[in-house]
């Protein structure tokens, strides 16, 4: 089963919570709301989306990259785990 599959309910609810900051962004700019609280709000859903890609990144990487049905060796496990820090800390 493919990891989205897998966490699908997870993902949902972090779009969900996108959307709603989005949502945010547009209320804000509808309401003429001032810029430097748009600002906080446009990084907040930045934020979100960027969590998203990482949680799928990370999925990928322990799913497709490092072969599943066979132990990955202490070095492989230890170089995903390290692409997996540097994604997330690049997209945070």
């Amino acid at each position: 089963m493919a990891h989205t599959v897998r966490d699908k309910d997870k993902l949902l609810k972090r779009v969900k919570r996108a959307i709603g900051q989005v949502e945010a962004v547009k209320r804000a700019l509808e309401d003429e709301d001032d810029c430097g609280d748009i600002m906080r709000l446009i990084s907040a859903a930045r934020g979100a989306m960027n969590s998203l890609m990482a949680e799928v990144v990370e999925g990928h990487i322990r799913e497709h990259m490092v072969d599943p049905d066979r132990r990955p060796t202490s070095s492989e496990a230890r170089a995903a785990q390290q692409l997996i820090d540097v994604v997330k800390g690049y997209v945070r």
